[in-house]
C-alpha cells in the first residue's frame, strides 16, 4: 500500500502527464491557449508548427521564413537513402504508416543530422569571443575545433549531386529580406558564408554551402535550437516520403531491392571450396 488517501493517488495520477501544449475537454481543444476553432482556416501549418513549439503564434514573415525551408527540403529524389527504402518498403507490401516509419527511422546522424550539426557549428562560432570582431578568425577555430572532434566533413556545404545547390540562392535571400525587414538578425547567414569562405581557406577550394546549410542558418536566425533544426528537417522530408511511398504503392511492383536484379553485386569473399569436414580440431 502507498498509505497515500484516494485525493492524494487521484492527484498523483493527474500530474503523471504534464503538458503546456494543449487542453483537452469535452466539446473543447486548445492549443498553447488558443481554441482551435479559432485557428483552423485562419493559420497555416508552418504557423502551426511554430506555435506548438515555441508556444506563440509566428510574425508573417518569420512564418514566410519557416516555411520556406520546409518546403525547400521535402525531396531529393528516390537515390535519397530514406526515400529508397520508403519505396522498397512500399514494393513488399507494406502499409503507407510502416513504409513511412521504416524511412524516417533512417534520418540518423549521416542522412538527416547535418542541419542540426551545422546548427551547432553555427551557435559555436557566434559564442567564439572573436566573433563580433574578428568573424573569419572565429570561424577558423571553429571549424578547426570542429574538424579535430568529428573529421573533415563540414556538415551543411558540398553537395555529392550539386555543384551549386540550386536552392540555397533562393533562401538566403528570403533570409536577406527578412533581416532587411528586421524579422532576424542576419547573423547566422553572415556566419554560414563566413565558414565557406573558412573552408576554402582550409581546403583550397570551394566548397560551396548545401541545403543543410542554409536552412540551418534559417532555424537559427528563427531562434530554434539545434536538436529541433533535425525534428523541422524530418517534418518536410516526411512530405517525400509519403510521395514516394504512395506512388510506389499504386505502381503494381512488388519486391524491388536497392537495385535491378539484372545488376550483380560485388562478392570478395572465399573463392568456391569443398568442405573439409576430416580436419582436426
Amino acid at each position: 500500500m502507498s498509505g497515500k488517501t484516494p485525493e492524494e493517488q487521484l492527484a498523483e495520477v493527474s500530474s503523471w502527464w504534464t503538458t503546456g501544449i494543449i487542453d483537452i475537454h469535452p466539446g473543447s481543444i486548445a492549443v498553447r491557449g488558443y481554441a482551435i476553432q479559432d485557428l483552423i482556416g485562419k493559420i497555416g501549418f508552418a504557423q502551426m508548427i511554430w506555435l506548438m513549439l515555441r508556444g506563440e503564434l509566428p510574425r508573417t514573415g518569420e512564418a514566410r521564413l519557416l516555411e520556406a525551408a520546409l518546403v525547400a527540403s521535402v525531396d531529393h529524389g528516390p537515390h535519397a537513402p530514406s526515400i529508397a527504402i520508403a519505396r522498397m518498403a512500399a514494393s513488399i507490401g507494406m502499409d503507407l504508416n510502416n513504409a513511412m516509419a521504416s524511412a524516417v527511422n533512417v534520418l540518423g546522424d549521416v542522412h538527416g543530422g547535418a542541419g542540426q550539426q551545422c546548427m551547432e557549428l553555427y551557435a559555436a562560432v557566434a559564442a567564439n569571443a572573436k566573433c563580433v570582431t574578428d568573424l573569419a578568425g572565429a570561424v577558423d577555430e571553429e571549424l578547426a575545433a570542429f574538424v579535430a572532434a568529428h573529421g573533415k566533413i563540414i556538415p551543411g556545404f558540398g553537395h555529392r549531386f550539386h555543384p551549386i545547390d540550386p536552392r540555397c540562392a533562393p533562401l538566403l535571400a528570403l533570409v536577406e529580406e527578412a533581416r532587411q525587414a528586421g524579422l532576424v538578425p542576419g547573423t547566422y547567414a553572415a556566419i554560414g558564408r563566413a565558414v565557406e569562405e573558412g573552408i576554402r581557406r582550409r581546403t583550397g577550394k570551394p566548397i560551396p554551402m548545401n541545403i543543410d546549410g542554409v536552412t540551418a542558418a534559417i532555424f537559427c536566425e528563427l531562434g530554434f535550437p539545434a536538436p529541433l533544426g533535425r525534428g523541422l528537417f524530418i517534418l518536410s522530408r516526411s512530405v517525400g516520403i509519403l510521395a514516394h511511398a504512395w506512388e510506389e504503392m499504386r505502381s503494381g511492383s512488388r519486391m524491388k531491392g536497392p537495385m535491378p536484379r539484372t545488376i550483380a553485386y560485388t562478392y570478395n569473399g572465399p573463392a568456391p571450396r569443398k568442405p573439409d569436414f576430416d580436419r582436426s580440431e
